[in-house]
């Protein structure tokens, strides 16, 4: 069955950094579009970064340009979000989700930044 198993999250201080990675199964990975979401307490699920099927391309969201990496392997059915200087305000549960014929979202991380 499809699983999108995301892993990496944790408690860090401001300034620090943590590497998000999201294991795929039960689908064609290198097909499929892949997305970082988050969603903090009482708020809306935002987009974080998305990437093409190749890599050859990315998005994001502007509060987060400069700071975070969005990447893939489709040899290892896994895309990644390298998160570097987290700010308070990047605490959130993040998702990693597959757009392409269908729409398949992971369980999520909880990501704190906190002193």
């Amino acid at each position: 069955q499809v699983q999108l198993v995301e892993s990496g999250g944790g408690l860090v201080q401001p300034g620090g950094s943590l590497r998000l990675s999201c294991a795929a199964s039960g689908f064609t990975f290198s097909s499929y579009a892949m997305s970082w979401y988050r969603q903090a307490p009482g708020k809306g699920r935002e987009l974080v970064a998305r990437i093409t099927r190749t890599g050859s391309s990315t998005n994001y969201l502007d509060s987060v340009k400069g700071r975070f990496t969005i990447s893939r392997d489709n040899a290892k059915n896994t895309v990644y979000l390298q998160m570097n200087g987290l700010k308070p305000e990047d605490t959130a549960v993040y998702y990693c989700k597959a757009t392409y014929l269908s729409e398949y979202w992971g369980q999520g991380t909880q990501v704190t930044v906190s002193s």
